[in-house]
């Protein structure tokens, strides 16, 4: 059997259409996740695509633990700024609407700021970022996330996984999109390790004793152990990672009023989530010409690709360029799932009766 099988993109999203209305989420709403979860897919980040449908947001959706209807409502604005109640709804949903807001307001004033709590996952960080860029802005996007990480010389996990993503345009190169998660992976690519049965690379989680550890279930969510901050331990300067994971949840916590560490909650507890998010646009005509900005982020591309490669390396990346050369990939030859994780929406889809039938490509 095929480790990988591809499908038109197109026909996920009508299956995810499909799904969730069926759990009671509004078509124009479930068609914002799914573009959201298969983008993710697209560009190759399978930790954060649709491997998460019937799990994650299928489970909270049947279980009620997750408003489908996206209830959202305004908490307080101004010129600049909007903060959003998220009504325990689609994460999704709840930042598409608060980014949309961010960039509306930074049209007129240059610079916005939108806030989200009382949210839930929100899929990947770059898709809200990258909104910004069709209107020659800069996008930032950050969310927290449930307690996964254990803090530099912890041994329990205490803070999200917290991702920071900022999305600035180019002139002819690859946008530079900078989407990493403040943790050393997110526990979405534990789950991938875990799901192709392969041992973690060391360095990525710790044991229930705080002991680097190579078996994913040892460091999945719920489990007795934990992911590493950004660096690993602190010889690898790891608490510049669990110095950045806890300005996130500043941000995306403490400045909305969403749950911040232990009080984020988790996927398969019935409780609220109350994840929080933060958001920026900056309107860079603003500060210079969009033109002369644009030419400028292609020299630096330039300069760093062109400089001295290490012994045996041919090649030097900017951040997100993997990503785009994938879904430019992607896009021509169909969206790529894991096929454990096309059985696991088939056998979950039949059981709210969704039958997931796409015909694959090739």
């Amino acid at each position: 059997m095929v480790d990988i099988i591809r499908f038109r993109k197109e026909d996920l999203i009508s299956y995810t259409i499909a799904f969730m209305s069926k759990l009671g989420v509004p078509a124009s709403d479930a068609k914002i996740v799914g573009d959201v979860l298969v983008e993710a897919d697209i560009r190759g980040i399978d930790s954060h695509g649709l491997i998460r449908l019937t799990t994650y947001y299928g489970s909270r959706l049947r279980n009620k633990y997750m408003n489908p209807k996206t209830p959202i409502r305004v908490v307080s604005e101004t010129d600049s700024t909007i903060l959003l109640d998220g009504g325990n709804g689609l994460g999704q949903v709840a930042a598409y609407m608060a980014m949309e807001g961010c960039i509306e307001k930074a049209k007129k004033v240059n610079v916005s700021i939108a806030a989200v709590n009382h949210s839930n996952h929100y899929g990947i960080a770059a898709y809200y970022a990258l909104m910004a860029l069709d209107y020659d802005m800069i996008g930032i996007s950050l969310t927290n996330s449930q307690s996964l990480v254990a803090p530099t010389y912890g041994r329990t996990a205490v803070l999200g996984t917290n991702p920071i993503c900022l999305a600035a345009p180019a002139y002819k190169k690859y946008p530079y999109v900078l989407d990493m998660a403040t943790s050393v992976v997110p526990i979405g690519r534990i789950k991938v390790y875990e799901k192709k049965g392969q041992k973690l690379p060391l360095g990525w989680g710790i044991d229930d004793e705080g002991n680097i550890t190579d078996d994913p279930k040892k460091v999945k969510s719920g489990g007795p152990g934990a992911l590493l901050p950004l660096g690993g331990s602190d010889i690898m300067r790891g608490y510049k990672g669990y110095g950045l994971a806890l300005l996130v949840d500043i941000l995306c916590g403490a400045l909305s009023g969403a749950g911040t560490l232990l009080d984020v909650g988790f996927p398969h507890e019935s409780k609220e989530s109350n994840v929080g998010h933060f958001f920026m646009a900056i309107k860079i005509d603003a500060f210079r010409p969009v033109v002369d900005f644009g030419k400028q982020i292609d020299y630096m591309v330039e300069t760093l690709k062109n400089s001295p490669k290490a012994a045996g390396q041919e090649h030097i990346y900017i951040a997100g360029e993997k990503e785009f050369e994938k879904a430019d990939y992607n896009r021509k030859h169909g969206v790529p799932l894991l096929t454990k994780v096309v059985e696991e929406i088939k056998e979950n889809g039949k059981k709210i009766g969704v039958p997931f039938d796409i015909e694959p490509i090739g």
